[in-house]
């Protein structure tokens, strides 16, 4: 049977959560990964490299490194993908494997493919604008890390550095509420891009204390994964990532939904 065609519109029943149901998520997420620890490992090992990668090509670049790097990270409900399928197996009492994640990967269905591209235009759009935003109001050369800093954060640009961040801020949370259980959603039962969407909104709006509790969660794991040159992602991505399905499992109430199978 084609995989979309019992697709439905049928949105899932919201659940109320208590304001530290992160903390829970994130217990199982580290659970998660000592169960599934190779293939959950990789996956944090090839986001460290990417945004290494990312990191060494902007390093000549200084308009453009703010927003490719913040933009990266705008794509991580899709990187994660392998990581729900692997923690869906795990639940199902399965031995996860690799060719779990692989599996995921190929059978990726076309709601899930074109979140995958709405999150890759986000990323692109941010870089633009972030670039923007330095080339018209910069007005000294950026030379070097240092004379960056301090112009963005420190010296004559502390408003654009604000602005910068108000921007990115504004951005990250929507793409927050449209994606935060999104992905595993479309990974796990046959529905619409939309009904993924609307039901991730949803799940954001009627639990708005634990949610604003889970993305700072999210922003310190990411900040501290930054500040370590990459290498903290290689474990925050994988216990991140399994939370995220769990945070899904959680919220909402998907039973009487068809499963992707």
């Amino acid at each position: 049977m084609n995989a979309g065609a019992a697709q439905t519109d049928t949105l899932p029943a919201v659940r109320e959560i208590a304001f530290a149901q992160p903390f829970a998520w994130l217990r199982r997420g580290w659970l998660d990964l000592h169960a599934c620890f190779g293939p959950s490992l990789l996956h944090g090992v090839l986001v460290a490299l990417g945004g290494l990668a990312i990191l060494t090509m902007t390093l000549r670049a200084w308009l453009l490194m703010p927003g490719a790097l913040t933009g990266f990270l705008l794509i991580g409900p899709i990187l994660c993908t392998g990581l729900y399928e692997l923690s869906r197996r795990h639940a199902a009492g399965e031995r996860p494997r690799l060719g779990h994640v692989i599996g995921a990967w190929r059978r990726g269905t076309r709601p899930l493919v074109a979140l995958g591209l709405l999150l890759m235009l986000a990323a692109t759009a941010w870089v633009l604008v972030s670039a923007l935003l330095f080339k018209l109001f910069v007005t000294v050369p950026l030379d070097s890390p240092v004379r960056f800093l301090r112009y963005a954060v420190a010296g004559q640009g502390g408003w654009l550095f604000f602005l910068w961040l108000m921007a990115g801020a504004l951005g990250a949370a929507l793409v927050f509420s449209l994606t935060v259980v999104s992905a595993p959603l479309l990974l796990d039962r046959r529905v619409s891009l939309r009904t993924a969407l609307l039901a991730s909104v949803r799940a954001v709006g009627e639990n708005p204390g634990p949610m604003a509790l889970w993305a700072a969660l999210i922003m310190l794991a990411t900040a501290a994964s930054m500040a370590t040159l990459m290498i903290g992602f290689v474990f925050a991505v994988p216990v991140i990532g399994h939370a995220s399905w769990h945070a899904y499992r959680d919220v909402l109430d998907v039973e009487r939904l068809p499963p992707r199978t």
